[in-house]
């Protein structure tokens, strides 16, 4: 009898999950898949880099969304404090990945940036994607070993020199502001969890006010059109029709599809902006696919799932039984936050132009299945916790 009861708990472990939390995630990648065929099938169906095939990228993005959504689940049956031992590993890990890129043969450019890696035999994968989550493992175990003296700006500053090491290499090597960012950004939100005071923080942030307003003040008064591409993106940002057959041509179209779409759309797949004019609709620039078909009321559906799994994510984060798993699910909040704004700001031309992806709809396998191991990571905090207050009023009924 105790044998079964034994199996029974161990059954009810593996099998017991944040069901509102998978709900969501499941709404958003299926949404995603139906807005990625939307998106692409004309783009496929005409290249022959796709085999002419119009289902080309669903399939792939499918098989990506299938792997992930095991592997999550996998990882959700991983004590996640486990990930604690590999936190140094994965530092040297990332900075590893990143040199490979530096290595012929290995290192695949495109567009002017070498952000892929080539594994012979198995294709290739976007580095900043394990980055990202080796990153927020190393992060939490950080942050936790100096939370205790984490009460001082000096203490918050060490804590941050090893992200910020990362970020610049990444920077450097890979050529990918927008992916250096938001790893800086998740460890310093990570971060701010901690630290017990704001001012800092305020400090930090009109210090960065000044600096980006300077920024913007030389582009329009020194700049010439003839400066490094950052410079010429703020340019186009700040004066698109300027640059409307260059550098503003995306956002310029992007603009063009969300106002076209109205209140309802166009209805699915009635999208004329996807048929060239933004090129490569499927990735960054996917949500002006979703307002111009759906119209603001798709598009506000898809914010308000994306902020309802915000909430889950903060939630788990709230009720973890310990400082490790909140930083993890706070790395994992700040991950999806950050790339959910900033991809909604730049298609909707608030921001300049850079290459974040909308999570779990820009098509990209890699970034899917990583995404879904930090969703896993989370899914494990919330049951440890939860198991563990179960497992209290058991014994406080028993006495």
């Amino acid at each position: 009898m105790a044998n079964r009861g034994k199996k029974r708990r161990i059954l009810s472990y593996l099998l017991s999950y944040d069901t509102n939390l998978i709900v969501a995630v499941i709404f958003l990648i299926v949404f995603g898949l139906i807005m990625i065929y939307s998106a692409s099938y004309y783009t496929a169906s005409i290249r022959e880099s796709y085999n002419y095939d119009p289902t080309f990228l669903l399939k792939s993005q499918l098989k990506y969304s299938i792997v992930g959504l095991v592997v999550m689940l996998l990882v959700a049956n991983i004590n996640y404090r486990t990930w604690r031992y590999f936190a140094v590993l994965g530092f040297f890990g990332s900075a590893v990945l990143i040199l490979l890129l530096l290595v012929p043969g290995l290192g695949y450019s495109a567009n002017g940036a070498t952000r892929w890696l080539t594994i012979p035999g198995l294709g290739r994968f976007q580095v900043a994607e394990p980055v990202k989550v080796a990153m927020i493992i190393f992060s939490a175990a950080f942050i936790c070993k100096f939370a205790s003296a984490l009460n001082n700006l000096l203490t918050f500053i060490k804590v941050m020199i090893p992200t910020a090491v990362i970020s610049v290499m990444i920077l450097l090597i890979s050529d990918n502001m927008s992916t250096a960012v938001i790893v800086f950004g998740i460890s310093f939100l990570m971060a701010f969890m901690v630290y017990p005071k704001y001012y800092p923080f305020v400090i930090m942030a009109a210090v960065g006010a000044v600096f980006v307003v300077g920024v913007i003040y030389y582009t329009m008064e020194y700049a010439d059109s003839d400066s490094a591409f950052r410079i010429a993106r703020i340019q186009a940002w700040l004066d698109p029709y300027s640059y409307e057959s260059d550098k503003a041509y995306q956002s310029l179209q992007a603009l063009y599809a969300i106002g076209s779409g109205g209140l309802f759309g166009k209805g699915l797949g009635n999208s004329i902006q996807k048929l060239g004019a933004i090129p490569e609709a499927y990735n960054d620039m996917i949500f002006a696919i979703v307002c111009e078909e759906l119209g603001i009321f798709g598009a506000g559906l898809v914010i308000l799932m994306f902020i309802y799994l915000l909430y889950r994510l903060y939630s788990v984060a709230q009720q973890a039984e310990d400082l490790f798993g909140r930083l993890l699910t706070i790395g994992v909040f700040s991950h999806v936050a950050l790339q959910v704004i900033l991809n909604l700001m730049v298609v909707t031309s608030l921001f300049p132009t850079t290459g974040v992806t909308l999570p779990f709809f820009s098509y990209g396998g890699t970034a899917t299945v990583f995404l879904l191991v930090e969703i896993g990571m989370v899914l494990n905090v919330e049951k440890e916790s939860r198991f563990k207050r179960e497992r209290e009023m058991r014994e406080a009924r028993l006495e």
